[in-house]
């Protein structure tokens, strides 16, 4: 688990877990506990390298709330190297001074399913 930065300007690739070779992603929850206040959109993206919102796309981190992760053949098998998974937040003015998450990731070592 992690605290992504979700205030100021966006933040790229921001490590959140490196998982394990063979290992299957069970879930990615995003938890915003203090809203972003952010003048424009602010969200938060997670996936990987090659794929920047393989499992969360777009959530919006100017609400409070919990998202769980949509989880496809990326997470069912991390393959036979180790991945990272990375957020990217998009603060569309830059302008946000407060704004608390923390990101999750559940995942099975040597467990993957393909």
């Amino acid at each position: 688990s992690m605290m992504p930065n979700i205030t100021g300007a966006s933040q790229l690739n921001q490590r959140v877990a490196v998982l394990p070779a063979n290992s299957q992603i069970v879930d990615v929850i995003l938890n915003v506990t203090t809203a972003g206040d952010d003048s424009g959109a602010a969200t938060i993206s997670v996936g990987t390298a090659a794929d920047p919102n393989a499992f969360l796309n777009a959530v919006d981190t100017k609400s409070v709330g919990t998202t769980h992760g949509t989880l496809d053949t990326e997470a069912t098998n991390v393959s036979g190297a180790d991945r990272e998974v990375l957020a990217d937040f998009t603060g569309a003015t830059g302008d946000g001074t407060s704004g608390v998450a923390s990101l999750t990731v559940l995942y099975i070592q040597n467990n993957n399913l393909s």
